[in-house]
This record gives structure tokens, C-alpha cells and sequence, in this order.
């Protein structure tokens, strides 16, 4: 076994933004408690909050001082994500730094919360990166998870960690737990999934085993937590199967099916172009009744 040390921190920030500083004093206490963590991740949103009108660039002085920090600790940092201004489009990006403070990679959010997260663009690539001595990981933001195509491709392309940063105010964050379970069992890999507290979520961050097994999940308020995540559990369940069972990697490599949904226009698609516009209820919709499913 070698294990690999992550620190989940669910904190708990202003919906008004500037937390960069509270977030560095909080990883700082962090790395003092447990010298031994190897990456730090954070919620969705943690530096600078929800409104796309404080988009920031990248790369800018915020990535610069994220940057400065993880090289200054020596760990792999996740600082959540925050809004970046690209032009005349804004994006809810993570950057992925790593223990030299250079910036690895970033990851643009591949499906907004719509129709909530308005005036918010698409990202369009995946981003995977390998830690040396430890395996290889991945990046998905929040909504991403309710579309099990981003950790598939993530996973087919050898993510065994799943680093997901989320901001989850709602009702829906059992289901999430729910998702992320299924996630972790269905493509065999830990899902991370870290959300913000007080006014930036409703906290139950997660972390999940490859069996689909809670390794933690914390509770609604401020909570720091790290774990030591055995990556050989990831490889020997894609060799031998779930618990020694289902190995649907493996079946899904060689499937005889091709899934006509992802064909273009026709076939089931038909059905789904009369769902209606992607567009928010008004008041007095009925938003769930009978005939009618739940919105999400």
C-alpha cells in the first residue's frame, strides 16, 4: 500500500467572496495538524462566491496567489473553483496546482446548473493529470456529476481518483450522496466530492471508496478532514471485480451495443426535444405532480 493523503476542507465562507485569506489560514492549520497531507481540496465557488460578476482572469493575481501557496506548503492544491473571465464569456473553473506552484491544469465546469447558473458557459475539455507515485486523477464540478458521460470519460481515460468540488444549498444534496455512491461503484474509483458550509452549502461532503464504500461523510457545519486514499484498491477491483464480482469496466470495453443517444438528432432523442425548454418555473408551476417528474 501506498497511500495517497488528501484534506477535504468544508468551510464555512462568505456568499460575498474574498476568502482567499481564510482559506489559506484554515490549509495552514491544516498542514500544521497533519504534516503528512499530500493535496488539498476545496469546495466549489470557496475564493470568491457565487456571482459571475466577480470573474476573475486566468491566469491573474488570485491563480498567482493560490500558486505562492502550494509552493510555499509543498502540496497538491484544488482551491475550489471560482468564475474566470475569458473575454466576453465567464466559466466556473478549477485550477489543479501542483507542490511547485505551477499550474497543472484547468478545468471549465462542462454543464452549469441551468437554467440557475445563468450567463455561465460550458467548458468543453476534460482535465486528467497523473501525481507521481500515486495514480492518476480527475476534475468534474458539481452539476457534472448528475451526467455519469463526464466520469465515464474520465475513467476511461484512467482517472482512478475523482476530485469533485461542489456548492450545494438545496434540498437535492442526499441525492448527491446517492450519485456520488453509485459513481465510486459503477467505474470503480474513490470520488471526492467536497462541499462548502453556512452560506456556501449545506456541508455532507463525501469521500467514497471504489466498492462504493463511505470513507467519511462530515456533517452541515465547518469541517477539515483528511484521509489516506490506497489507490491499489482502484486497480485491484478493475482486475478482479467489485468485492470480487461485477466488472463493469470491463463489460462496458466490450459491449456489442452501440447507444444510438449519442448519435445526433433522431432515434430517442425525439423524445427528449418535447421535454420543453430548459427555462425556470414561475411561480405556481406545478414543479412536481402527477404525470410529472421531479425538475433537477
Amino acid at each position: 500500500m501506498q497511500p495517497f493523503a488528501i484534506a477535504c476542507l468544508q468551510l464555512e465562507l462568505s456568499a460575498a467572496g474574498d476568502n482567499a485569506e481564510r482559506m489559506e489560514e484554515r490549509l495552514d492549520r491544516v498542514l500544521t495538524t497533519y504534516p503528512w497531507v499530500q493535496m488539498a481540496v476545496f469546495s466549489e465557488l470557496a475564493a470568491c462566491g457565487p456571482s459571475p460578476e466577480r470573474a476573475v482572469p486566468l491566469p491573474g493575481p488570485l491563480e498567482q496567489r493560490f500558486q505562492d501557496l502550494a509552493r510555499r506548503l509543498g502540496v497538491w492544491l484544488l482551491p475550489g473553483t471560482l468564475f474566470e473571465r475569458d473575454g466576453e464569456r465567464v466559466y466556473n473553473t478549477a485550477v489543479v496546482i501542483g507542490p511547485d506552484g505551477a499550474v497543472v491544469g484547468r478545468y471549465r465546469k462542462l454543464f452549469p446548473f441551468l437554467p440557475y447558473e445563468t450567463g455561465v458557459s460550458a467548458g468543453e475539455d476534460f482535465l486528467l493529470f497523473d501525481v507521481p507515485g500515486a495514480g492518476r486523477f480527475g476534475v468534474s464540478i458539481c452539476y457534472d456529476m448528475w451526467f455519469p458521460e463526464t466520469t465515464r470519460t474520465l475513467v476511461s481515460r484512467g482517472a482512478e481518483v475523482i476530485l469533485h468540488p461542489t456548492m450545494t444549498t438545496t434540498i437535492d444534496r442526499d441525492v448527491e450522496l446517492s450519485i456520488a455512491r453509485a459513481s465510486a461503484a459503477m467505474f470503480q474509483t474513490f470520488f471526492v466530492d467536497v462541499n462548502g458550509a453556512g452560506e456556501v452549502g449545506n456541508g455532507r461532503s463525501i469521500v467514497v471508496g471504489p466498492y462504493g464504500d463511505v470513507l467519511h461523510e462530515a456533517g452541515r457545519v465547518e469541517e477539515v478532514f483528511p484521509l489516506e486514499l490506497d489507490l491499489e484498491r482502484v486497480r485491484r477491483s478493475r482486475e478482479l471485480g467489485l468485492r470480487g464480482l461485477g466488472q463493469p469496466l470491463k463489460s462496458f470495453r466490450d459491449r456489442r451495443v452501440a447507444f444510438d443517444v449519442y448519435a445526433g438528432p433522431g432515434g430517442d432523442l425525439l423524445y427528449l426535444q418535447g421535454l420543453g425548454p430548459l427555462v425556470r418555473p414561475e411561480r405556481g408551476a406545478a414543479v412536481a405532480g402527477p404525470g410529472r417528474g421531479e425538475l433537477r
